[in-house]
């Protein structure tokens, strides 16, 4: 009798731990960027914690690699091939116009983070109602690091950019290579090392995590800087919809809290923390950097004056004023710098 009570309870313990696992609701995510890159090493693994607290483990992440190129991400999501994924804007000419708000130069030094959360608030205030990300849940939204330009030969102002062609990934970048006179060459970041490597490219618009996560520093050794980058680059963690609908209301309720704005926050910290990685491998290796001069300043600040009033004229309808909308993201900046950092909840792997 014991040996047969033994043999139903360990029969019963197991079907219980099975039905659990049934039960947990697995969210699929599809990345790019490389192994080492920070998106996988911290934004992925803390997200995934975050949510297995708050669900009490019903739902977690499981994360795929190489699954296609940056430029298909939300395609892979809309599609269903993956449940989940991070896209930049900029890969998708013609789809997003408002997410250009905060690319545009400032021409001063505030965290990604403090960038990010602002942005996240600037979309739920203002930019969420165009639905320009339609047929995709946002999750969070984020910009990268202060976006620089790296050149093979030392250059010393923008006056030694001419005729040199230059990678641009989309959005302001290219509107700024266009200004500039600059032959701009549409590529992912994951492709800037071959083509430079093999003399494709003269120089990249990039950032400075990309020195390291993409090797970038060992083709590109002179980086050109300004204050605050020449641009930023905006991106958003987005879930398909039939997938967030199979989540209970509780869970997803708990992941909300979890994603939104805190979220954003991650995903800005997780830039700050490579562009300091960035630098230091690009110093290691003996890169060069010049800060521009006051003149090319001045005339980066027109040009981007005038970009931003023909990006306000194009994009605002209706009850939304881009130029508003802009206003409340750099009034924001300052305010997201002063709440609480994210670094003591991250997870890194």
């Amino acid at each position: 009798m014991n040996k047969i009570t033994g043999l139903l309870l360990g029969t019963l313990a197991a079907a219980t731990l099975s039905s659990q696992a049934l039960a947990q609701t697995t969210i699929n995510v599809s990345s790019w960027g490389g192994p080492n890159h920070g998106i996988n090493t911290i934004v992925w693994p803390t997200w995934k914690s975050w949510i297995e607290e708050a669900t009490e483990g019903r739902v977690t992440l499981q994360v795929t690699e190489d699954l296609g190129p940056p430029a298909a991400q939300m395609a892979l999501v809309a599609d269903g091939v993956a449940d989940a994924s991070w896209i930049f804007h900029g890969h998708m000419a013609g789809r997003f116009a408002l997410t250009q708000l905060p690319e545009f130069p400032t021409f001063e030094d505030f965290s990604s983070e403090a960038a990010s959360a602002a942005y996240w608030r600037t979309h739920q205030e203002y930019l969420a109602q165009a639905n320009e990300h339609r047929g995709l849940e946002v999750m969070a939204v984020g910009v990268h690091g202060p976006g620089q330009i790296f050149t093979a030969e030392h250059v010393e102002n923008l006056d030694g950019l001419t005729g040199k062609r230059l990678r641009v990934g989309g959005g302001v970048m290219t509107d700024l290579t266009n200004a500039l006179q600059v032959t701009g060459v549409a590529l992912p970041p994951t492709g800037v090392y071959e083509a430079a490597s093999q003399g494709v490219i003269d120089g990249a618009m990039l950032t400075l995590e990309g020195l390291r996560s993409f090797r970038v520093a060992e083709v590109l050794p002179n980086t050109l800087q300004v204050d605050g980058g020449f641009y930023r680059g905006s991106f958003a963690i987005v879930m398909n919809p039939m997938v967030w609908d199979q989540v209970s209301a509780e869970d997803r309720e708990a992941i909300e809290a979890v994603s939104g704005e805190s979220l954003s926050r991650l995903f800005g910290y997780m830039m700050d923390v490579s562009d300091e990685r960035g630098v230091a491998f690009a110093e290691e290796l003996g890169n060069t950097f010049t800060q521009a001069s006051e003149a090319d300043i001045a005339m980066l600040g027109e040009i981007s004056d005038e970009l931003i009033d023909q990006w306000a004229d194009k994009v605002s309808r209706g009850d939304l004023d881009a130029k508003e909308a802009l206003s409340f993201f750099r009034e924001q900046l300052s305010v997201a710098a002063e709440g609480d950092g994210i670094e003591s909840r991250v997870v890194q792997e």
